[in-house]
C-alpha cells in the first residue's frame, strides 16, 4: 500500500482526518467498511486477539460462514487443472500445528503464487469459511507472509513490518479491509500522532498503578511484551469504565439536590388497613425493602430505587405498600406495565388484594378507599373520559396503564411515584415522559424478576439505589426443569405431551410457548435469538395451536394468545384461563411476565433454543405459582455439545437467577447492556468486560465517588470531563442520565 506515504511529516491529533495520514483510497475503504474516520477512531480501533509466532490457531473451531483471520503454516500445494473452464486451480493446504488444517483455493494460472506459497512460510490468511465435500476451506483468501527470505519476500516485506512483534495483533476487520491493512495504517498514524494529553489525574494513575495514555495506546496495538500488553490493556479498560462511573455518579449527586414532594407514612391510614386485611404474613425481606423505601419516600429528594427478585417473590405487594404511602400523604402513584395483558392483570390483582379499600364511591367502599384506573390504548371513548377524568381530579389514586399513560391529554393531579414494571422494556423517552408530568420530579421505583449481575447493576444502574428480594413466599413450590431433545429422541417428546395430559387430568392447566406468532411480519415480542439462515422458520402459535387439537392434546380446551390479539380479546382469553375454563394455553412470550395463574403446573416451551437465558427463567417462572409442583420441558432439536444445547442444559440445571443471568451476560455483547440498541451507536465498551472485570470496575467507581465529591462538575479536570463526553456519548449520557 504506497498510500502509506501520504504522510507529510507533519504531526497528527486525534481529530485529523485519516485520508490525510493514509491517502484517500485507504481512508475511504477504512470508512466505508469499517466506521473509522479520523486518527483517534482507528487508535481506538482495538485488536481482537492477539496470535503469537510459533503458536497455532484452532483451525477446528472456525464456523462455516465466518470471516476470519487464521495464522498457519503452508503444509503443501498442488495444481490441477479446471474441469468446467480453461486454466488451472491451485490447492494450498494450511495447518495450525495441532492438526487442524484449512485448504486454500486460487483460481487461473498463478505460478508465482505457488512459488510464495511454498511449505513451511507461516502466514495470516483471511477469508470467508466454506465447506466442501467435508474439508474447510477459504476461497481466494487475502493472506500476508511472515518470516525469512526467499522466494515473494519482496511482495511481503512491507506487511512484515506491522509484525515485527512476537504478539501478532489481529483486527476487528472486513474483507475489503484485511487485519494487515488496518496494522499498516495503525502504524503510520502511531508514528505521526501527537499523544493526546492524559485526562486520567495523576492522583488516581499513581495509586491505581495505571500507565500513561499515549504509552497504552502503543502498547495495546504493537506490544512489546505480554506485560505490557496487559498493562496497555488495564488502563484502557479503567478509561471506559471511569467515564461511565463518573456519569453516573454525576447523575446521583445531581437528583440528590432536585427537590421532591416528601410522601411519609400515615398512621392509621390505607397503607396499615391493606396490611390488616393481608392473607398472609409479608416475608422478612419484604418487610426490610418495605422500610427502605417507606424511608425514601419520606424524603424532600426524589427516590430513585431499583427492585430486583426472582420471579414470584412478592415485589408487586412491596410496590403496592409504596403506592398506598403515597396515596395516604395525598398523591397518586402509576404504574406502568410493558403490555396490556400485564397492566390489567396487575389491575385486576391490585384491585382483587385492596378489596374494599380500592373502591371508593362504591357501596361497599371502606371509609379511607381510593380508586384504582386502568388506562389502556384499547379503552373505548366513553371508558377513556372517565378514566382520565378520576385521574385528572385526583380521585384515582393509583393508575395502571401501557404507553398509553405517556399520551397527551393522560394529566395527573399529584403524580407522586412512578412505578416501572420491567423496566429494560421500555426506551428512555417514555419513562422521562411519565415521570414530566409531574410538577416536581416524582419519586420512582423500577421493578425487574431479571436478576442483574452485580457488575451491571453497578455499571448501567448505578445511579440507583438497590434493593433485592431473595426469600420466595410460603407456598410457592418448586420447578423441575427438562430439556427434551425432539431431533435426537421424539418419543421424548411425546412423552412430554403425554405428560401435559396427565396434569390436566389431575385438575391442573398448562402453557405451550412459541417463539413466533405466524403469518404477518414480526412483532415485538417475537425474539428468535439467531440468525434463522438456513434453518426452519421459528414455531408459531397459530400453526401450532390446531396441531396439537387435533393431535397430542385432542380433546383438551384450549386457548391462543399473543400480541397481535385485539386488547378485549387478549383480555377474554386470560380470564378464562385464569378461570380454569382453558386446560391449555398456547402463547408467545406475551406470558413472560406477571402472568399468574396457580393453577398451571406445567409449560413445555417449543424452539427453547431460539429464547435468551434471561427470557426462559421468566417464562419457568410462571408455573408452580400455587401449592403444587411445576414442571418446564424445554423443547429443541440443537444438537447435543452445540452452544445453544448446552445454554438450555444450564437453565435446566438451576433456578438461580443471578447464575442465569451471568450466564445470559457472557452470551450478549455486553456493550448493548449500556443501551447501544437503544441509542443505535456503535457501544464505546470495546475492552470493558462487565464479568471479568468487576474489581476494575468497583475500583473506578470509588474514585469516581471520591472525585465528584470533591469536584462534582470536574471543572478542575476539563480534559477528564472532555474524556468522558467522547467515551460516554451525548445519546448515551442521556439514557444513563434518563434511565
Amino acid at each position: 500500500m504506497s498510500e502509506r506515504s501520504a504522510g507529510t511529516g507533519e504531526r497528527a491529533t486525534v481529530d485529523t482526518p485519516l485520508k490525510k495520514l493514509v491517502g484517500e483510497r485507504t481512508a475511504k475503504a477504512l470508512a466505508t467498511h469499517l466506521d473509522l474516520h479520523t486518527a483517534g477512531d482507528l487508535v481506538y480501533h482495538f485488536p481482537r486477539r492477539y496470535d503469537e509466532r510459533g503458536e497455532h490457531t484452532d483451525i477446528r473451531s472456525l464456523d462455516v460462514g465466518e470471516q476470519v483471520t487464521v495464522l498457519a503454516q503452508v503444509q503443501r500445494t498442488a495444481v490441477r487443472p479446471m474441469r468446467q473452464r480453461r486454466g488451472n486451480l491451485l490447492e494450498v493446504t494450511v495447518g495450525d500445528g495441532s492438526g487442524g488444517v484449512l485448504t486454500l483455493t486460487f483460481f487461473g494460472n498463478q505460478a508465482w503464487r505457488e512459488r510464495e506459497l511454498r511449505p513451511g512460510r507461516w502466514g495470516l490468511f483471511a477469508g470467508k469459511v466454506t465447506e466442501f465435500r467435508g474439508k474447510r476451506q477459504l476461497n481466494g483468501p487475502e493472506y500476508v507472509l511472515l518470516g525469512e527470505g526467499g522466494d515473494g519476500e519482496a511482495a511481503a516485506n512491507e506487511e512484515i513490518e506491522e509484525f515485527a512483534g512476537a504478539l501478532i495483533p489481529v483486527y476487528p476487520a472486513a474483507a475489503a479491509v484485511p487485519t494487515w491493512v488496518i496494522a499498516r495504517c495503525v502504524r503510520v498514524v502511531l508514528d505521526t500522532l501527537t499523544p493526546p494529553e492524559d485526562p486520567l489525574p495523576a492522583t488516581v494513575r499513581a495509586s491505581r498503578n495505571l500507565v500513561g495514555l499515549g504509552t497504552a495506546l502503543r502498547e495495546i496495538h504493537r506490544p512489546s511484551s505480554k506485560e505490557e500488553l496487559y498493562r496497555a490493556r488495564r488502563r484502557l479498560k479503567w478509561d471506559e469504565a471511569f467515564a461511565v462511573q463518573l456519569t453516573l455518579v454525576q447523575r446521583k449527586h445531581r437528583a440528590a439536590d432536585w427537590p421532591a414532594c416528601p410522601r411519609p407514612g400515615r398512621s392509621a391510614g390505607l397503607l396499615d388497613a391493606f396490611d390488616a386485611r393481608l392473607p398472609y404474613e409479608l416475608t422478612p425481606g419484604q418487610r426490610d425493602v418495605g422500610r427502605e423505601i417507606a424511608a425514601d419516600l419520606a424524603t424532600a429528594h426524589p427516590m430513585h430505587r431499583l427492585l430486583q427478585g426472582e420471579v414470584g417473590s412478592g415485589k408487586t405487594v412491596v410496590a403496592l405498600r409504596a403506592m398506598l404511602q403515597v396515596v395516604d400523604a395525598g398523591g397518586q402513584a402509576a404504574l406502568l406495565a410493558p403490555t396490556e395483558v400485564l397492566a390489567a392483570q396487575h389491575h385486576r390483582g391490585i384491585l382483587d388484594l385492596l378489596g374494599p379499600l380500592g373502591r371508593a364511591g362504591e357501596l361497599d367502599s371502606a371509609p379511607d378507599a381510593t380508586r384504582v384506573e386502568l388506562v389502556t390504548g384499547s379503552l373505548g371513548a366513553a371508558a377513556r373520559r372517565r378514566a382520565l377524568a378520576e385521574v385528572a381530579e385526583g380521585r384515582a389514586g393509583i393508575v395502571v396503564g401501557t404507553h398509553a399513560l405517556l399520551y397527551e391529554g393522560v394529566d395527573f393531579a399529584d403524580l407522586g411515584l412512578v412505578v416501572v414494571d420491567e423496566q429494560h422494556r421500555f426506551g428512555v423517552e417514555q419513562r422521562d415522559a411519565l415521570r414530566a408530568k409531574a410538577d416536581q420530579p416524582p419519586h420512582v421505583l423500577v421493578m425487574t424478576a431479571t436478576p442483574i449481575p452485580r457488575t451491571v447493576a453497578m455499571t448501567v444502574y448505578g445511579d440507583l439505589e438497590t434493593s433485592t428480594l431473595s426469600q420466595l413466599p410460603r407456598g410457592r413450590s418448586p420447578i423441575a426443569s427438562h430439556v427434551v431433545p425432539a431431533a435426537e429422541k421424539p418419543a421424548f417428546l411425546d412423552r412430554a405431551w403425554r405428560r401435559l395430559r396427565e396434569e390436566v387430568a389431575a385438575g391442573h392447566q398448562a402453557y405451550v410457548v412459541c417463539p413466533r406468532i405466524g403469518d404477518g411480519p414480526a412483532s415485538e415480542e417475537e425474539a428468535p435469538r439467531e440468525d434463522d439462515s438456513g434453518r426452519r422458520p421459528p414455531l408459531a402459535v397459530t400453526e401450532v395451536a390446531p396441531l396439537l387439537a387435533e393431535g397430542p392434546l385432542h380433546g383438551l380446551r384450549i386457548g391462543v394468545l399473543h400480541g397481535r390479539l385485539p386488547a378485549d380479546e387478549k383480555d377474554a382469553v386470560m380470564r378464562s384461563f385464569a378461570a380454569g375454563q382453558l386446560d391449555v394455553l398456547v402463547a408467545t412470550t406475551v406470558v413472560e411476565v406477571g402472568v399468574d395463574v396457580p393453577n398451571a403446573t406445567v409449560m413445555i416451551v417449543l424452539d427453547a433454543d431460539r429464547f435468551g437465558v434471561s427470557q426462559l427463567h421468566q417464562l419457568r417462572g410462571r408455573v408452580g405459582r400455587g401449592a403444587a409442583a411445576g414442571l418446564c420441558l424445554l423443547v429443541t432439536e440443537a444438537p447435543e455439545g452445540s452452544p445453544a444445547r448446552e445454554r438450555l442444559d444450564a437453565v435446566a440445571s438451576t433456578t438461580d437467577g443471578f447464575k442465569l443471568a451471568e450466564l445470559d451476560l457472557e452470551q450478549r455483547r455486553e456493550g448493548d447492556v449500556l443501551g447501544a440498541t437503544q441509542s443505535g451507536r456503535r457501544s464505546h465498551l470495546r475492552l470493558l468486560s462487565l464479568l471479568r472485570d468487576a474489581d476494575l470496575i468497583r475500583d473506578a467507581r470509588a474514585e469516581a465517588i471520591a472525585l465528584v465529591e470533591e469536584d462534582p462538575e470536574l471543572t478542575g479536570h476539563p480534559a477528564l470531563a472532555a474524556s468522558v463526553a467522547a467515551l460516554v456519548d451525548e445519546e448515551r449520557a442521556e439514557y444513563l442520565e434518563k434511565g
